[in-house]
């Protein structure tokens, strides 16, 4: 398992940078095509329960068989609005209610990305939170054609663009290397359409009928938050207690929702800094806010110059904005401190003083030069891909707005305002933009700081299910505030969504926590 600051990092990489009509209902028909080829026959499928581990060396199937947890493969179609035509498998664990006697339902749990596996994830929850798992049997579901479920690999090379750097030269290598990316995906252009979180959502209801309940609960966070939006648009009736941890605006979820959050998250870097100014002595950065965003800014025009070497790996203004990025992975002094040292070693390095990589460097330089092996980040993109088509196909639109914004978003939106490999490709969405617009009663919390689910967009989101409360942390600056798992816990947001989960009470009214 991974350690706290490992976990925080991950979730908060993964929440980050996975760069309309009103839909009333569900697209299938319950009880329709009695022929067997239509919605019913995945609705009525019996799931074979088995034990997890597929052998000796499957560590995580392992930790899940030691936890008392059952897997199964739902089959799903691969086009829910032709269920008659290909089919998928996906990949789910469920951990039993540790106390039967007070049971009260299943629980779907998706803590972001996407195309990040959820099954083994489903025991992180569980050890985080013993009350939530005395009550609710808890479903891991690996989406489609994610970890266990039927996989889509489309063989590339790298799994990042990278920062467009200061200069033409820098952005003209983002473009290739995304158009390349999008290319190496064209096989697959007809499975492309359908890895979009409305199907995702569809296939979560499929299982939830093949598990024979009426109405699931469901707890998730960062992209988690907006595919619970989406199901509780399609399926407004089949909710029971709902939370959404960090919550994205769904009117602006897709490839280029990463575009504006640079500001947010320099918001967050000078939070850190004015943190690491009162522990000068040990970090050295500069005494003041202004001094350590000043050693950053000498940091990035450092490697704007020439690369610097770092161990046996090499940063430049590709790569530095994703290291500086990790800033968002929570603010406690444990995270901020292994930022900070991370920090110090990259000037040491510019500076030419020598210095070897912090073990946190070495390995996300290394995880940024390899391959990717398991298809994560190419099924991170195709979801994005299949949400919402790009703001623009031209190259030259997203060049423009990068030098709009020099003066005012110099470090991260050279990373955050470049193409993707969306910008080029090979398969259209399928349907439009899921538009959220309900009442379905649910529990929002989330952090006026948060860099990467910004807390206006939390709002937005807010206003458009009427039937929301919100519970705000104030003060923070991290993603996802519930239950410890990627971020520091805080007993007033904790017992907010135990009260809820545990009674199936909304507050009364929204309410403010503390940092």
């Amino acid at each position: 398992m991974l350690s706290p600051r490992g976990r925080a990092l991950c979730a908060a990489a993964l929440a980050a940078l996975t760069s309309a009509s009103l839909i009333t209902g569900c697209t299938t028909r319950p009880g329709a095509a009695a022929d067997g080829r239509g919605p019913a026959r995945f609705e009525h499928q019996t799931l074979a329960w088995h034990r997890c581990a597929d052998g000796p060396k499957d560590t995580e199937g392992t930790a899940l068989d030691r936890a008392g947890a059952r897997c199964a493969e739902a089959t799903v179609p691969l086009d829910h609005r032709r269920p008659e035509g290909r089919t998928l498998t996906v990949a789910l664990a469920r951990l039993p209610a540790t106390d039967t006697a007070h049971r009260h339902g299943t629980l779907f749990y998706n803590p972001g990305g996407p195309g990040v596996p959820v099954r083994v994830l489903a025991l992180q929850l569980r050890a985080a939170e013993p009350e939530l798992a005395a009550r609710y049997d808890v479903i891991g579901m690996d989406p489609r054609f994610v970890g266990r479920s039927t996989p889509l690999d489309c063989g590339w090379p790298s799994v990042s663009i990278g920062s467009a750097g200061t200069g033409r030269a820098g952005f003209e290598r983002t473009v290739a290397r995304a158009r390349d990316l999008a290319a190496r995906c064209a096989d697959h252009r007809t499975e492309l359409p359908y890895v979009s979180t409305r199907d995702t959502a569809r296939d979560m209801d499929v299982i939830r009928a093949a598990l024979g309940e009426r109405r699931i609960s469901y707890l998730g966070s960062s992209y988690g938050t907006y595919l619970g939006q989406v199901y509780t648009q399609l399926f407004p009736g089949r909710t029971d207690r709902v939370v959404l941890d960090s919550t994205l605006d769904a009117d602006t979820y897709g490839p280029d929702q990463t575009a504006a959050l640079g500001p947010a998250v320099t918001r967050a870097l000078r939070h850190w800094a004015a943190w690491a100014a009162h522990r000068d002595r040990a970090y050295g950065l500069g005494s003041t806010t202004g001094e350590v965003m000043d050693s950053v800014g000498e940091l990035n025009r450092a490697v704007a110059r020439a690369p610097v070497r770092l161990g046996a790996h090499t940063v430049d203004s590709g790569n530095l904005p994703q290291l500086l990025w990790n800033v968002t992975a929570g603010d406690s002094d444990e995270t901020y401190a292994g930022y900070a040292a991370d920090v110090r070693v990259l000037l040491r390095a510019a500076r030419g003083d020598g210095a070897d990589p912090t073990p946190n460097l070495e390995q996300a330089l290394t995880a940024l030069a390899a391959p990717d092996t398991d298809g994560t980040f190419a099924v991170q993109t195709a979801s994005q891909c299949a949400d919402r088509a790009a703001a623009s196909r031209d190259p030259e639109t997203y060049y423009r707005d990068i030098r709009a914004h020099r003066a005012d978003d110099p470090l991260f939106g050279p990373l955050t305002r470049t193409v993707t490999p969306c910008t080029f490709w090979p398969a259209a969405p399928a349907e439009p933009p899921t538009a959220v617009r309900n009442d379905v009663p649910l529990l929002m919390v989330g952090d006026t700081g948060d860099p990467a689910a910004v807390y206006q967009g939390q709002l937005a989101a807010h206003r458009a299910l009427r039937g929301s409360r919100l519970v705000t942390l104030r003060g923070a600056f991290r993603h996802t505030v519930y239950g410890g798992l990627f971020a520091p816990r805080n007993p007033c947001v904790e017992h907010a969504v135990n009260a809820y989960l545990t009674t199936g009470v909304l507050p009364s009214r929204d309410s403010t926590c503390r940092n």
